[in-house]
């Protein structure tokens, strides 16, 4: 298999695995698929966020197939660099799928503020918030090793931008407002995206 073909047979592994697979279990589990959708009102910072993550999937499918098809060549190229990505990238998968099992019924793909859903702080979500977040990013970073070329690096920059948006803008304060100070106190100790780190003071 080529670098585009691998990151392409990756990235349909995560869509299914943790998009797809993920929504049935949780439809199966609590009658709902999980799904949320875009907040806010369009050109929100809200509807931004939620706009760019999909921007940025779409780069993250694009890039490779550009470099396939011989559109764009790799900024830098080695069997080394392709197998450090393959592992990331793997990672991410199993890091995202198990932080969203570790999640349980509260697992959601957007927010709906009419919702209130318990806060998971045990297992994983001890040491990091937001770590189906985290893990995503460690996935982006491996497939854009597989196939390091310039629209892979502006999906890559554009999936973290609008996560952070989403979790700064989004996502903190719909947990602030549902959870008060139990969640004060929650992101006062413990890291947004890396243990000890982005903590809210």
């Amino acid at each position: 298999m080529t670098p585009p073909t691998i990151s392409l047979a990756l990235f349909t592994a995560f869509l299914v695995v943790g998009f797809g697979w993920r929504s049935l279990e949780q439809r199966r589990r609590t009658g709902s698929t999980g799904f949320r959708g875009v907040s806010g009102r369009i050109g929100s910072l809200e509807w931004c966020a939620g706009v760019g993550f999909v921007a940025a999937l779409a780069l993250a499918v694009a890039a490779p197939l550009l470099q396939l098809i011989g559109v764009v060549s790799p900024i830098v190229d080695g069997p080394g660099i392709v197998v450090a990505g393959i592992v990331i990238a793997v990672t991410g998968i199993v890091a995202t799928v198990y932080a969203q099992l570790e999640m349980g019924d509260s697992w959601r793909i957007g927010v709906d503020r009419a919702e209130t859903t318990t806060l998971v702080r045990t297992g994983v979500f001890a040491l990091v918030r937001n770590p189906i977040f985290t893990a995503m990013m460690v996935f982006g970073f491996g497939v854009l090793l597989i196939t390091p070329n310039w629209p892979a690096i502006i999906g890559s920059v554009l999936l973290v931008a609008t996560i952070e948006l989403q979790v700064r803008v989004v996502e903190e304060p719909y947990l602030m407002s549902v959870h008060g100070d139990d969640y004060r106190r929650y992101s006062a100790g413990v890291g947004r995206f890396l243990p000890r780190t982005g903590l809210r003071r």
